[in-house]
């Protein structure tokens, strides 16, 4: 007979506990755990079975097999991806609702450049829903299966008979399993089905794409080893009620996660953006104060964009300090420098900086704009809109070096600037010619009296 038991597990972490508790001690998250019950069956039939026998080998003896990828259709998402969805590989796509997941996969579904099926498991919409979204995209695929079922059992037999080549569950937190007693959606569910999804793409080589919901944190609703369990975990960001999208790649087996991939939502979907420094900067006022452009690396793409800040007396007796795009730590250790070794009394300021477009960066080579920018619209001082600033500031004012100088220049003189203040280090290396005015700076004071801010 089966022996029920009662386990308390968080729904954040997984973390499980005897008995109910109001904290959870391992991720401290408040009313998160629930109650769930596991069933404990003998198992009398496994002695009798024979154990699988492994052997240990030497690694450089194995022969490997280099796994083949499927173009996607987007070169975003093959730039995100390392070249294309690699052949067998099970992948979790996360985003807030309404950010334009399962109209991304859809396009993904018609796109795709493979000779077999492409199975679509929603357990969230039913085939009509589907139907709607495919003709306002305009995709008329004949190889694109629907099925509407939340049943992994009955799932997992489909996709065995008809044996695709890709299949969307969306989503994995609508998914349930009869062995298991708790709701859908739950950490043990999650865990479970995945391990399944995973276990069965592996041995049939079949791709799989994954949806996950967010919690409001902007993390992967579920147990943590969700992430772990899967190959390459991607995050469609971006303002629910703007256009532009971004796509970043947060984890990776076979390529970087350092790229990212630029779409705006139109009528017909998803677009893909090829040059995303001319669209970040073309809504660019002419020569306004508390407005320069800065040079970004993201993975191996330079990307121009434009900071903008504003300060104004405050009424109370701490300033305030909003960052947008950037860390907020960031701003405040970059305002104290400016306040300390260039002498601007920010002390009765309120500062607000925001990152045009809605991206978020945390690359170092930003902080000689904040500087300036800063700067700019506490004096009232216009920067020359022809300008870009590349620099990490440190605590004493100096500003350091940053790698890939060549590729950031190089995208300012493809967009016509004339002038780029970037650190003398990096000047006394550079080995092409250019177009712009190249000039070194080794302090924060010596780049404010060039754009005579001081």
């Amino acid at each position: 007979m089966a022996k029920v038991s009662t386990v308390f597990v968080c729904n954040e972490c997984g973390y499980e506990s005897s008995k109910w508790l109001g904290k959870c001690p391992a991720c401290n998250s408040w009313n998160s755990f629930y109650e769930e019950k596991i069933n404990k069956q003998a198992n009398n039939s496994s002695n009798s079975k024979k154990a699988k026998v492994t052997t240990s080998m030497q690694l450089n003896k194995v022969i490997g097999e280099e796994k083949s990828r499927t173009k996607t259709g987007f070169e975003e998402l093959d730039r995100v991806l390392g070249g294309g969805l690699v052949n067998g590989s099970l992948l979790l796509l996360g985003g807030e609702p309404g950010i334009g997941k399962s109209t991304l996969i859809l396009q993904i579904c018609d796109k795709i450049k493979t000779d077999g099926q492409v199975l679509y498991v929603s357990g969230e919409e039913s085939a009509e829903q589907i139907k709607l979204r495919a003709d306002r995209l305009g995709i008329k695929k004949d190889n694109l299966l629907f099925l509407g079922e939340t049943d992994i059992d009955f799932i997992e037999e489909e996709i065995l008979k008809i044996n695709p080549k890709l299949v969307i569950i969306d989503s994995i937190q609508t998914m349930y399993s009869d062995s298991i007693t708790s709701a859908a959606g739950s950490v043990s569910q999650v865990r479970e089905i995945t391990a399944r999804i995973m276990k069965m793409c592996k041995a049939n080589c079949i791709t799989t794409i994954i949806i996950g919901h967010v919690t409001k944190e902007g993390n992967i609703a579920g147990p943590r080893v969700l992430e772990h369990m899967v190959d390459t975990v991607l995050y469609l960001e971006g303002e629910r009620y703007f256009s532009y999208r971004i796509l970043r790649g947060v984890k990776n087996r076979f390529g970087s996660t350092n790229e990212i991939g630029m779409f705006e939502m139109k009528n017909e979907g998803l677009v893909e953006i090829d040059n995303p420094s001319s669209v970040l900067i073309s809504e660019r006022e002419d020569n306004p104060p508390g407005s320069i452009i800065v040079a970004s690396l993201e993975g191996t793409r330079p990307l121009l964009i434009e900071l903008q800040a504003l300060s104004s007396p405050t009424i109370f007796g701490m300033p305030r300090r909003t960052a947008n795009g950037i860390d907020y730590n960031r701003l405040t250790l970059l305002l104290a420098v400016l306040e300390k070794k260039a002498g601007f009394m920010l002390g009765n300021q309120d500062v607000y900086l925001n990152v045009v477009g809605g991206i978020k960066i945390n690359e170092p080579a930003l902080d000689l704009g904040i500087v300036l920018v800063s700067a700019s619209t506490f004096k009232n001082i216009s920067i020359p809109k022809d300008v870009v600033a590349i620099g990490e500031v440190g605590l004493t004012g100096e500003v350091r070096s940053v790698n890939m100088i060549e590729k950031r220049l190089k995208e300012a003189e493809k967009l016509g600037f004339k002038t780029c203040i970037i650190p003398e280090s990096n000047k006394k290396l550079l080995k092409d010619s250019y177009k712009l005015d190249i000039i070194g700076v080794q302090n924060i004071n010596d780049a404010m009296k060039i754009l005579k801010i001081r």
